[in-house]
């Protein structure tokens, strides 16, 4: 082979290997772009989908999520909302915002309410917004009520010779105080607002699941119950898992053929963008199920996410 010959091909493969980076780039492009919009940064999606939002944590009044569940009930591709819910509780207030934000999506598009590994307190409160309260057999949920509670650092400072000298306009000014045990008026102030936000509670419960406030009082003590507990007692509506739900959105005229598009915190980011972007990829083009379910089990993935009440057999060493 002449050196001509040798020279043509050699700037042929510099060519092919220039165009296959650049063909590379461009689908990380697209992967990214796709995961972006589709999903990984909240924006909504290009196409038709079930939009899907985790709450997990504390719950406080967190704007970014309200602006989020905003966009998803002004979003024309969103065509129903999936509420995943794995919290221990938080704020009353913070509970009431996301509850009130859900019920406005509700009011345009199909809202189930996914109760995973726990969601009591306002976990459950966020929970009553969903249209449909789907739980798992283990779930944790319920423990209606609202707690005040406050420290109490006096005899500490006592032992240490610090006193605090105060005064106030009035005796339930700063009231109740870490300083000093609150006297029975301070106590009966908070009793009275701790009192009243329980009621709106148990209020909201008897709307939301449609049950007589008597009937819902008695469940309102704080008890948490499981999954098939309280599907006997009426606080979710079944028992079940993400095929249950599409299955009720069917019923609701959503297309089980449409994709899940997780609507996440537009701060947020991970190392892993590009296995997302990717996934992301995979789902709008249907081929999640021909490729992701294989690749997952070969990388051992089920074993990583456990959480919740797990049942360990161990055979004894003896």
């Amino acid at each position: 082979m002449d050196q001509l010959a040798i020279a043509d091909r050699r700037s042929l493969r510099r060519k092919l290997s220039f165009w296959r980076v650049v063909a590379l780039i461009f689908l990380v492009g697209i992967g990214f772009a796709l995961y972006r919009v589709a999903g990984g940064g909240g924006a909504g999606s290009a196409v038709p989908h079930v939009a899907r939002i985790e709450i997990t944590g504390m719950i406080t009044d967190n704007k970014e999520l309200l602006e989020r569940l905003e966009r998803i009930k002004e979003s024309s591709q969103a065509k129903a909302l999936i509420v995943s819910i794995s919290s221990p509780g938080g704020t009353t207030y913070g509970g009431e915002r996301i509850f009130k934000a859900i019920r406005d999506v509700a009011e345009k598009k199909p809202v189930v309410s996914d109760i995973r590994t726990l969601a009591a307190s306002a976990g459950y409160m966020v929970a009553t917004a969903g249209d449909q309260i789907v739980a798992g057999e283990s779930s944790i949920t319920g423990s209606i009520g609202v707690i005040f509670q406050y420290p109490q650092v006096d005899e500490v400072m006592k032992k240490i010779g610090v006193s605090l000298e105060e005064i106030k306009s009035a005796p339930l000014k700063a009231e109740p105080s870490p300083f000093h045990p609150a006297s029975e008026e301070a106590k009966s102030m908070i009793r009275n607002m701790v009192m009243d936000s329980y009621a709106w509670f148990v209020d909201l419960v008897a709307e939301r699941r449609n049950m007589p406030r008597d009937e819902v009082l008695k469940l309102a003590d704080g008890s948490i119950f499981t999954g098939r507990q309280a599907l006997g007692v009426k606080l979710v509506d079944q028992l079940g898992d993400d095929d249950d739900i599409r299955a009720y959105l069917e019923s609701r005229g959503v297309s089980k053929d449409l994709p899940v598009v997780d609507w996440k915190d537009k701060g947020s980011s991970s190392p892993f963008w590009f296995a997302s972007a990717m996934a992301t990829l995979l789902k709008l083009t249907g081929m999640d199920q021909l490729i992701a379910p294989d690749v997952l089990r070969s990388f051992g993935a089920e074993k990583l996410f456990l959480d919740g009440l797990v049942s360990v057999w161990q055979v004894s060493r003896g």
